[in-house]
């Protein structure tokens, strides 16, 4: 028999295969409790976990929120309200589900991280889960969280700039993350797109440095901060296309998922792509 620690890992990964994301948060927040910092392995696993979980929300929200303002410009006040309702649902559980992963990352994971590489990781996380507060929340309470997004994002730039190299995966999925969140929430696509570029053009001159291992990671997140670049400047900018985050791999076994591989979260609104943690 292994330890807890591998045992748990272990059914994480059984739950990964079985698509039973729920359970598979469990078992990583369980890992994260029992102490020390997490290997690169364990650390993808509890990212790959909490962007499922909540992944299937967020496409939720803005499959309802569309047909809601269909309804509302129809004049169909009942179905509006019914609506409402059911959207307010969703909206609950993700707030549930982002409470959750902050909780983690300042109890357990941050407090732990000695190394850049997993300071920068949970830091970018912590940013991009008060980010996902931010889409759905008004108010005080998306200012809120739009405040916490921002000095966790610039907290983890800060030691990427010092820690890792322009070509590191996780430092250009940040850049991909934070500069989407400049755009989507801030409504600043000036900034938005100065950050894209530097992270881009900075890569650019230190691509013949660029490791064999993360080859890979690291030019599909520069082509994807390139076509936000794209779509942010272009003409038509706001036809209904969305930004690029990164995505994690759907299987986080390989070294390589540490700088989760970037996809489109929504292709049916391409929604702009973003970097998983």
């Amino acid at each position: 028999m292994g330890s807890e620690r591998e045992n748990k890992t272990f059914l994480a990964r059984l739950c990964e295969q079985a698509e039973r994301y729920d359970e598979m948060v469990t078992f990583m927040k369980e890992v994260a409790n029992i102490g020390g910092e997490l290997t690169v392995d364990e650390r993808n696993l509890l990212s790959v976990a909490y962007k499922n979980v909540v992944g299937t929300r967020r496409a939720s929200w803005r499959i309802i929120s569309s047909i809601e303002q269909k309804e509302e410009s129809k004049g169909t006040d009942e179905h509006v309200g019914i609506i409402r309702d059911y959207r307010q649902k969703i909206e609950t559980e993700l707030e549930k589900v982002c409470q959750d992963v902050l909780d983690v990352l300042d109890d357990a994971l941050i407090p732990k991280a000695e190394t850049g590489e997993s300071k920068v990781f949970y830091y970018k996380m912590k940013g991009d889960y008060h980010r996902y507060l931010a889409e759905f929340a008004s108010g005080p309470k998306r200012k809120g969280a739009a405040t916490a997004a921002h000095e966790a994002y610039k907290s983890a730039t800060d030691v990427a700039q010092t820690e890792l190299t322009p070509t590191h995966p996780i430092r250009l999925g940040l850049a991909l993350n934070f500069s989407v969140f400049y755009y989507e929430i801030l409504n600043s696509p000036d900034r938005a797109c100065h950050l894209a570029k530097q992270a881009f053009d900075d890569a650019i001159a230190e691509l013949d440095s660029l490791s064999e291992e993360s080859y890979r990671d690291s030019t599909l997140i520069m082509q994807l901060l390139r076509d936000n670049l794209t779509l942010w400047t272009s003409s038509d900018g706001n036809d209904g296309e969305g930004s690029k985050e990164d995505k994690p791999e759907e299987e986080a076994q390989a070294p390589a998922a540490e700088a989760a591989a970037p996809a489109e979260e929504k292709p049916e609104e391409t929604k702009p792509v973003e970097a998983d943690s």
